[in-house]
């Protein structure tokens, strides 16, 4: 309440812009004020966890501003994003070959079978001949 009572003073004092900015700072602290008579802790939601991560990286004075909690939870929220991110970024992506069908894989062992001179490199080029492109 004395941060309050603080800031009606500063309003009383002041004049012209500063004073709708001092009116705007009184307001949100007496919701703050009223949110933490009201709930034991506040459930913040993702867009709030996003906002003080994004927040604390343009904003030196973040930690001033700061109410609800601690600034080490901002920051392991900011450092879990990151984790999130880079994850993401490095998943694993599809590698090696593309997969043969098994009507292909059943073709390939018959031309094989019927041919038992015929190598990898022959069996490739008389499948390229029939339309069939695999590596």
């Amino acid at each position: 309440m004395v941060p309050v009572l603080f800031s009606l003073l500063r309003l009383l004092l002041s004049t012209g812009n500063v004073r709708e900015i001092a009116l705007e700072n009184l307001a949100l602290r007496q919701q703050l004020a009223v949110m933490k008579r009201q709930y034991r802790r506040p459930r913040l939601r993702t867009a709030d966890r996003l906002f003080w991560g994004w927040l604390s990286r343009i904003w030196p004075h973040w930690r001033n501003a700061l109410l609800l909690v601690r600034p080490e939870t901002v920051l392991s929220w900011h450092r879990q994003g990151f984790r999130l991110f880079w994850a993401w970024i490095s998943r694993r992506k599809r590698a090696g070959r593309p997969g043969v069908s098994s009507e292909v894989r059943q073709l390939i062992r018959k031309m094989a079978e019927a041919n038992p001179l015929w190598g990898a490199p022959r069996i490739h080029g008389e499948l390229r001949k029939l339309g069939i492109n695999i590596s």
